[in-house]
């Protein structure tokens, strides 16, 4: 691509724009030195209503959203639409767990949802693999973002992995100084951009292509002539299709970063307003997801790659290249960055806070100071970003959508830990570890087992597994995650039953009943105390409606 400097500057000023407000958020609504894991990692339990809404939609709705999804739509057709169900059905199933998560966090002090998995089945050993599972399931997130920041620059003209290099520079600074403060100012930024470009988008190239029913039409032509896809779901793909939505919907808030920014919430009635107003960002999504099939009636190609292929991450770049002046251009490739840094910031936040308190702090400095342990986060959130870099080299999916859905994968194993543990209590410790250890073991075996057809790897290919290669005698496929989650879940029933039986101890759970329904008195709308010694867990309080 031939450099285009309009496109550049106005990119270039935007994401300068948002990482000098990264840096200066350090300041903003700051109650103590940033010295303290809660301030830097959680914002110092802070945030309102208002800023959650914008810091968990800017954390969920990524660029995997506005270039990933698209492309897999501008390959398969429908089949790429998975990411619709997939939302209506999380917030209803989350709405009760992330209340109740958070409450219980607040009264005992938790981070991280390890911290939580310590305290209510306590056991070391099964908090530290629910922490491992958070950091690992990170990197290939992250390396999606990047990857999209790449495509954006090379649509721009501008190739070679050193902006890529620069725009994450930027990112682990204004990360690294003012913690989850600067990915929750930005997020302000980034969905402003978002909406404006999609608003753009959804009412300007419809008219420039000839309206939606031409559109429909030509894409619909032109997957059934590539022989790749169609517009409506192929029946040997619904399985697949179905098994996805309720996987994705599933693994969507135990990843860190998602409960990283619930947890920084204010209070209870925060999160419930978030998760009954958050289905609104959905009407956005279907609409983003429609870009790749504007970008089939567009006729826009994909940018090769140096091996032969094709960069699919490029198509929506190319269709706002082609779509809009270059100004605008710019705006909608910033939208894009922003999008990707806003996250990416989180969920190395998110990991990094994984790894403080779970590892760092658990197993190596029991004794750690509160500014020890804001130290080793921030270095350990710059080594979260060298890892998704090293991600991006040792995996090699057929669609970068299946970076977050390997990602989804590893996650979910910790849904019986994490998800269920919130609810009940029944399962033993040793269940939950046989279960986690077998279902992690499934996942690699089943993730190793598919076939990349367009780079032509043997292994690690996606995330739909061809039943073929468990037995049956079908062309069906289902997503992986489910599987390994099923068996993970048999394992640890078969392994509890057992342990019930034979009277294996069980780890003592350091959680009461009203821990999970009452808001500690802490949260009410008070100026916050000011820095003091660990003392006793916080008091609660009684609610009106124990919802």
């Amino acid at each position: 691509m031939k450099l285009d400097v309009t496109e550049l500057t106005v990119f270039t000023v935007l994401l300068l724009a948002v990482t000098v407000l990264g840096f200066l958020a350090a300041r903003w609504r700051r109650t103590r030195a940033m010295d303290d894991l809660k301030e830097w990692g959680l914002g110092g339990h802070q945030f309102g209503s208002w800023i959650t809404w914008f810091l968990i939609g800017g954390d969920l709705y990524t660029a995997y959203t506005f270039v990933a999804i698209p492309a897999l739509i501008y390959h398969v057709g429908g089949a790429g639409f998975f990411s619709l169900p997939d939302l209506a059905i999380v917030y209803p199933m989350v709405y009760l767990l992330l209340v109740r998560l958070w409450s219980v966090s607040k009264a005992k002090g938790y981070v991280t949802t390890a911290d939580f998995v310590r305290g209510r089945f306590g056991s070391r050993t099964l908090a530290l693999c629910v922490a491992v599972t958070g950091i690992l399931s990170t990197l290939p997130y992250i390396a999606l973002q990047l990857m999209c920041i790449e495509a954006v620059l090379r649509t721009m003209g501008v190739d070679g992995q050193w902006p890529v290099a620069v725009a994450f520079v930027g990112l682990a600074g204004f990360t690294y100084q003012s913690g989850l403060r600067a990915p929750a100012l930005i997020a302000i930024v980034k969905d402003v951009l978002v909406y404006t470009v999609v608003i753009a988008a959804i009412v300007f190239i419809p008219l420039k292509l000839g309206g939606w029913g031409h559109i429909f039409d030509t894409a619909g032509h032109k997957l059934a002539a590539s022989g790749t896809g169609r517009t409506a779901l192929a029946p040997q793909g619904q399985l697949n299709y179905a098994s996805l939505a309720l996987g994705s919907a599933m693994g969507l808030f135990l990843f860190p970063h998602t409960s990283t920014a619930a947890l920084a919430s204010r209070d209870r009635k925060v999160i419930k307003r978030n998760m009954a107003a958050l289905p609104a960002y959905s009407l956005a999504v279907g609409f983003i997801a429609l870009l790749g099939l504007m970008a089939l009636a567009a006729g826009v190609v994909p940018l090769g790659t140096a091996d032969g292929g094709t960069d699919s991450n490029t198509v929506v770049p190319l269709l706002f290249h082609q779509m809009f002046p270059g100004w605008f251009a710019g705006i909608a490739f910033a939208a894009v960055g922003i999008g990707a840094l806003v996250p990416a910031s989180v969920m190395s936040i998110g990991a990094a806070n994984l790894f403080t308190r779970n590892i760092y702090r658990e197993f190596l400095r029991p004794a750690a100071t509160p500014a020890e342990e804001a130290r080793v986060s921030k270095l350990a959130s710059l080594a979260v970003k060298l890892g998704a870099l090293i991600c991006t080299l040792m995996l090699t999916p057929q669609f970068s959508t299946d970076f977050q859905l390997i990602g989804n994968v590893i996650i979910l194993q910790t849904l019986p830990a994490v998800g269920l543990g919130v609810v009940v209590r029944w399962f033993h410790r040793g269940g939950l570890l046989a279960g986690w250890v077998v279902g992690m073991a499934a996942s690699l075996w089943m993730l190793y087992r598919i076939p990349n057809p367009a780079t032509h790897h043997a292994h690690f290919g996606g995330s739909a597994l061809p039943l073929s290669e468990l037995g049956f005698d079908t062309h069906m496929t289902m997503y992986v995650g489910v599987l390994a989650l099923v068996v993970n879940l048999l394992v640890t029933v078969l392994v509890t039953l057992a342990c019930r039986a034979l009277r294996v101890p069980d780890g003592a759970d350091e959680t009461r009943t009203d821990d999970y329904f009452h808001a500690p008195a802490e949260s009410a709308k008070t100026p916050a105390p000011l820095p003091r010694p660990a003392g006793p867990v916080v008091a609660v309080r009684a609610e009106s409606s124990p919802s």
